[in-house]
């Protein structure tokens, strides 16, 4: 699976069902490790207006990724 694959998928909390976004970015490790998504918040009309901020997501918190979303533990 390539990254540009899990970027076209919602990522959804498992501790309360909320869509937290979408991946942006990787950080990886000099090793080539995935240590990190960047997650960009999901957009709302509120948040339009303001800064946009980006969520880390470490690579531990996934739970499962599936055809259409990933779920997270954070």
């Amino acid at each position: 699976m390539y990254l540009s694959d899990l970027q076209e998928k919602d990522i959804i909390s498992t501790k309360n069902g909320r869509k937290v976004g979408r991946i942006v970015d990787a950080e990886i490790s000099p090793q080539g490790d995935i240590l990190f998504l960047i997650v960009e918040e999901k957009k709302s009309f509120k948040k339009f207006m303001a800064s946009l901020s980006d969520t880390k997501i470490s690579f531990e918190n996934i739970t499962k990724i599936g055809d259409d979303v990933i779920l997270v533990n954070i």
